[in-house]
């Protein structure tokens, strides 16, 4: 959980829109920008995570950290589009070697002392770590940026990502036995048994409709200014919701012990009270996305658990990097959702996808 919190104790996070802006950057450089992030992080994803299997889990994350860290670096010597268009590519690179490697590393850490069945509880101990530790970030941008500007801001980002690297270095990796196959075996075969394993393609399916939902937290800012809150308290109640996320995420170990049916019932809830923002009045409509969030992060968790537990080869980073893409391509369900109807239709979609995810994270009978 260290590593996690530090990993996202970066202090360009909250800032680096506004470095764009402020650079002279128009809106549509911006985006251009986001574009060319998203799709690097499309292409990158499973490639990562059979170069994570075939090579190593730890070395992949290491390998990001120094990633990442010129990204920023980058950025902070030449801030303009260029710049900041390379650095984008490479932290889009970053972002995918940990993606498929983080929870295969942690995985099979557990399982080499016998504590596979702790995944859940770790797993949503790091989520809560990775939204709490927004706090210290966001205070560390504030007082970074008023000593030095952007160029302090920028140094102490690259630092900070050189400094999850080294202590990814330190993490155990149990050895496995090499099966000879190259890093496009290693990927053809990971994407094969995806694709022909019926119960694992079912659970990356829900997992990537699951994950998907996450993107709604960009609207977050949005709908608090839309339901009257002060431009100045936007930050505040946009952490209160950050804040119940975190507690469903450290609540998604035990929650892993729940009936099937009940893991529905919390994402089926999650979606009502996304959908009844719409006759809900002023603050008491952002409580409900709070509480919304809180159960979604709560089925989250427990479904990247359930994936693990499917996963029967040396091929597991491989394999939730296909989640992770399924994840990046369904997140454009919620985006184009919100563009036709707001929050409400977000919510309309997280119902219509319960079934999915029901089918997806149901437990196999013990033989």
């Amino acid at each position: 959980m260290g590593w996690t919190a530090l990993s996202e104790l970066v202090p360009l996070y909250p800032l680096y829109a506004l470095l764009f802006l402020d650079t002279g950057l128009s809106a549509a450089d911006v985006s251009l920008l986001f574009a060319a992030w998203s799709v690097t992080a499309v292409l990158t994803e499973v490639p990562a995570g059979a170069l994570a299997d075939r090579w190593s889990r730890r070395g992949a994350l290491v390998l990001a950290g120094v990633l990442e860290a010129a990204a920023f670096a980058v950025w902070t010597v030449s801030p303009q589009f260029s710049g900041f268009l390379a650095g984008f590519v490479v932290w889009g690179v970053a972002g995918a070697l940990v993606s498929g490697a983080v929870e295969a590393l942690v995985h099979d850490g557990l399982a080499e002392v016998g504590a596979e069945g702790s995944f859940a509880r770790v797993n949503g101990w790091m989520t809560s770590a990775e939204l709490l530790v927004q706090v210290p970030t966001a205070a560390a941008a504030g007082v970074l940026y008023a000593l030095g500007g952007y160029a302090l801001v920028g140094w102490a980002s690259a630092a900070v990502c050189l400094a999850w690297a080294a202590l990814a270095l330190r993490f155990p990796e149990p050895a496995r036995e090499p099966d000879g196959e190259s890093l496009l075996g290693t990927l053809r075969s990971g994407v094969t048994e995806t694709v022909r394993v019926p119960a694992l393609r079912l659970t990356v399916l829900a997992v990537a409709l699951v994950g998907a939902v996450d993107a709604v937290e960009e609207y977050f800012p949005v709908l608090a200014g839309d339901r009257g809150v002060p431009t100045v308290a936007v930050p505040v109640v946009v952490l209160g919701i950050t804040l119940a996320g975190a507690l469903g995420a450290a609540l998604g170990g035990r929650a892993d012990r729940l009936p099937d049916r009940a893991l529905s019932v919390l994402l089926l809830l999650a979606g009502v009270l996304l959908g009844a923002v719409a006759v809900v009045p002023g603050p008491g409509a952002l409580a409900l996305v709070a509480v919304a969030y809180g159960l979604y992060l709560v089925v989250l968790v427990v479904a990247e658990a359930r994936l693990q537990e499917r996963i029967d080869s040396s091929r597991r980073a491989t394999v939730t990097s296909v989640a992770g893409l399924g994840t990046e391509l369904a997140a454009l369900l919620v985006f184009a959702a919100w563009a036709l109807g707001g929050v409400v239709a977000v919510g309309v979609l997280v119902v219509a996808v319960v079934p999915v995810v029901e089918a997806g994270l149901r437990r196999r009978p013990v033989s």
